[in-house]
């Protein structure tokens, strides 16, 4: 008797959950419910005849068998889009504007989803500021923008709101009586701006004694000790340590990232929402 085929969508299901760590993740990148991931990874294991996740109420992991068969669930699926690529015609671009204080070292492997999920979408990543990002998106040269929240806007889908805190180099001492030395982005920047706000608002005197181009410019500061500066903890190298607490210094707030699209197709919708499921992964950790 011929078996059944196996049935695609179930085995995109299963990479999904395997590569998020989440059925709830993986129903925000499939644009689906967590009942029906469920469902299709219940029907894939009766297909199959074994177990493929093991579920605890703290976490979700792979089984032996499911180690086993991730590899050739990837195998099937570029195989399928390889195949389906030759009729599709010209490739698809989807063009992605990330906040350089939202794109932080987990980039690459966010690449990698949103390329795993459709391998014949041609993606191009834009970095810069949450305002001029969003300046481009209005001129509609961007497709989607992934942002810090900006003054003025009310509209975005929230992804996660991360915390931040008064970052310096492990070591580093405030010398008594000066004004606290800031490294900081170059304007317009809302996390910089939100800092001076703070630190004026408790009376805290500061002054900028770097200007980067960049996050990384920034966090490079601050190993160098140059000072002290407003981060989320992912975005600096292991050993940079919270001084806040330490120095009296005001209590950052948790901000949110948002996701602004106009992204409607069907390959780049559902690249971008496995992008923002894993993004919410990485963030939330």
């Amino acid at each position: 008797m011929t078996r059944r085929p196996l049935d695609l969508d179930a085995v995109q299901a299963f990479i999904r959950i395997a590569d998020l760590g989440s059925f709830t993740r993986a129903a925000e990148a499939m644009r689906t419910t967590q009942a029906a991931v469920s469902l299709k990874l219940q029907r894939l294991e009766e297909r199959l005849g074994c177990r493929l996740v093991e579920r605890t109420p703290r976490y979700v992991e792979l089984s032996a068998q499911g180690v086993a068969f991730l590899e050739h669930a990837r195998e099937l699926l570029e195989v399928h889009d390889r195949a389906v690529a030759g009729f599709a015609g010209v490739r698809q671009r989807l063009v992605i504007g990330i906040s350089d204080h939202v794109a932080g070292p987990e980039l690459p492997a966010l690449i990698a989803r949103m390329n795993a999920q459709n391998p014949q979408l041609l993606i191009e990543i834009r970095i810069g500021s949450s305002g001029d990002l969003l300046q481009s998106f209005d001129r509609r040269e961007l497709d989607a923008v992934i942002v810090r929240l900006h003054v003025g806007r009310s509209d975005g889908e929230i992804l996660t709101h991360e915390k931040f805190g008064w970052f310096a180099a492990p070591g580093w001492e405030h010398r008594a009586g000066e004004p606290l030395p800031l490294a900081t982005l170059a304007e317009p920047c809302g996390v910089r701006a939100m800092a001076g706000q703070l630190l004026d608002a408790a009376g805290v005197r500061w002054t900028e004694v770097f200007v980067g181009g960049g996050v990384a410019a920034v966090a490079a500061a601050v190993v160098a000790g140059l000072g002290v500066a407003a981060l989320a903890p992912r975005m600096l190298p292991l050993g940079a340590v919270d001084v806040g607490p330490k120095l009296g210094l005001p209590e950052l707030p948790r901000l949110p990232v948002l996701l602004h699209s106009r992204v409607n197709d069907g390959r780049p919708r559902d690249a971008l929402a496995a992008l923002s499921a894993a993004f919410r992964s990485a963030v939330r950790g």
